[in-house]
């Protein structure tokens, strides 16, 4: 199976290099992309300095977009699955190869890799608006998931190609519920992950209500025009 890791980064300087190594540490057969989505700091002569093989998007275009790119990336050099993979060091690449075994083994769309099932507990907040997320998910999508909003999350051949053409679709639970409710196949993985290792986080108390608020609305009422 050939694997392609995406790797969206913005204003990442910190850990990117670190990141981009443990990556070839623990998957010397897994390929990556950094997508520097129009970085204002030194994201991009990290990329050049250290040999990465990376494309810059000239600005700052957001998540979806940056990752879009990533899945377009793959699509056209023929990879058989891609793998969402933060710059930040949350994610960590020794889940890779069992989130493939189980695309494999399950003929899976979409694994995602759960830090429930792993033992974590997701608290405050974000814990309570993940809950919902999966209720949405299970009720409209009928697939039940412990960690919905987990940002690692590896995608099959035809999940990359649907990503590839598509002008809607961003790498997020309201995108998992609507490819569940069309019929994807979606596996979770047991995973733990670890804090930031450098920078600083956009997601603080209000842009976290801020996303589940929206999250929420489109699974409940948007996914149904898409």
């Amino acid at each position: 199976m050939r694997i392609l890791a995406i790797i969206p980064a913005y204003n990442e300087e910190e850990c990117l290099e670190d990141t981009v190594s443990s990556l070839k540490a623990a998957c010397p057969d897994v390929d990556y992309l950094v997508v520097n989505d129009g970085s204002s700091d030194s994201t991009e002569d990290v990329c050049i300095s250290c040999g990465l093989n990376h494309m810059r998007l000239p600005i700052n275009c957001g998540l979806a977009t940056a990752f879009q790119a990533g899945m377009k990336y793959a699509f056209r050099h023929d990879y058989d699955a891609a793998v969402q993979f933060d710059a930040d060091g949350q994610h960590l690449p020794e889940y890779i190869l069992p989130m493939a075994q189980a695309l494999d083994d399950q003929d899976a769309d979409i694994v995602i890799a759960s830090r429930v099932l792993a033992g974590e507990k997701i608290s405050g907040a974000r814990g309570a608006g993940s809950k919902l997320i999966s209720l949405l998910i299970h009720l409209t999508g009928g697939v039940r998931l412990t960690d919905p909003t987990s940002g690692m999350r590896m995608y099959g051949r035809k999940t990359i190609e649907t990503f590839s053409k598509g002008h809607d679709l961003t790498p997020e639970p309201d995108t998992v519920a609507l490819l569940a409710r069309k019929g994807a196949t979606v596996v979770e993985v047991p995973a733990h992950m670890q804090e930031r290792q450098g920078g600083e986080s956009y997601l603080d108390l209000s842009h976290v209500i801020r996303y589940m608020a929206r999250t929420c609305c489109s699974i409940l009422f948007f996914q149904w025009f898409r």
